[in-house]
């Protein structure tokens, strides 16, 4: 059976990797984009990284492009935005589809989990996030316009770094 750790991925470098490299550790995974109204929530995403990272959480950014063309730059673009405008230091994957029939097969599992309301399916847009536990489960769905810093998105992060 395949797990979300097989799942052949490329770093926003080129390199190759998958989730299996962070096992053990809390993921949030997030597509992200740097021109939309909502690329501000880098700021908190970057926060919990550096405020959770020595617990066992790991960010990872997913570049799309696919909601209003928000990411149409190249690798080195977005790494530059990233670092120059938010001080990325979190996990940055190569730009993807989350969406559609070119969808990443990571996104192809991500999505068969239902957020809160029990609607699974397609991403919404850009900073959709998918809180995965230490055992390589989908611990929560968490849709875009919910900040990172929210109260529910930090309580469930603390949940799963203390079981």
């Amino acid at each position: 059976m395949t797990t979300l750790y097989d799942i052949p991925l490329r770093t926003l470098a080129g390199e190759a990797t998958s989730l299996g490299a962070y096992r053990g550790r809390v993921l949030l995974v997030v597509n992200v984009a740097s021109r939309c109204g909502l690329t501000p929530q880098y700021a908190g995403l970057e926060r919990l990284q550096k405020q959770y990272a020595d617990q066992g959480l790991t960010v990872v950014g997913v570049p799309c492009n696919q909601f209003g063309g928000q990411e149409p730059g190249s690798a080195q673009e977005i790494a530059t935005f990233c670092s120059a405008t938010y001080g990325v230091t979190f996990p940055m994957l190569e730009k993807s589809d989350v969406n559609g029939p070119g969808r990443h097969p990571l996104y192809a599992e991500l999505t068969k989990t239902a957020d809160e309301d029990g609607t699974a399916g397609d991403v919404q847009w850009n900073f959709e996030k998918f809180l995965i536990g230490a055992d390589g489960e989908v611990a929560a769905r968490i849709r875009p316009r919910t900040e990172p810093e929210s109260p529910e998105v930090v309580a469930a992060i603390e949940r799963l770094l203390a079981s």
